[in-house]
């Protein structure tokens, strides 16, 4: 069962009651018969399991060629630049 935190409007008392989802919202202070009101906080997101980035669903294979890829790619630019700027400089 859920539990919900109400306060109360008049005299400040506060407390958590467990509800069913099916309950109405309490309106009546125990303490002093004034008027609640229900508290809302915010809720922590946990997120368990695989699947939930995006190396997570990859198998293996796929990533390791992605990485040759980009080691190949990057060696390639870094041989390029050299010869660039070798012929620059005998202009």
């Amino acid at each position: 069962m859920p539990t919900y935190q109400y306060a109360c409007t008049e005299c400040g008392h506060a407390f958590e009651e467990f509800q069913s989802f099916h309950d109405d919202a309490l309106t009546e202070c125990p303490a002093c018969e004034g008027r609640l009101r229900k508290l809302f906080n915010a809720v922590g997101v946990v997120f368990k399991g695989s699947g939930f980035y995006r190396t997570d669903s990859r198998s293996a294979s796929s990533s390791s060629d992605t990485a040759a890829a980009t080691s190949t790619t990057s060696s390639t630019t870094t041989a390029a630049k050299p010869a660039v700027a070798a012929s620059t400089a005998s202009d």
